[in-house]
């Protein structure tokens, strides 16, 4: 015998996946642009720097 469906749960439960997805990805975006942010700070302040002689 079939189940019966429950569809607010299934919507609740792919809305809730979904929104995890999305915050994964944002906050992958967002460490990636802070390493990036990092990285050009530390390039940019050895450039600046002047050579010892």
């Amino acid at each position: 015998m079939a189940r019966k469906p429950n569809y607010d749960f299934e919507r609740r439960e792919r809305e809730r996946l979904k929104a995890e997805k999305k915050a994964a990805k944002a906050r992958a975006k967002a460490e990636k642009a802070e390493a990036l942010r990092a990285e050009n700070a530390k390039s940019e302040n050895s450039e600046s720097l002047p050579e010892p002689s």
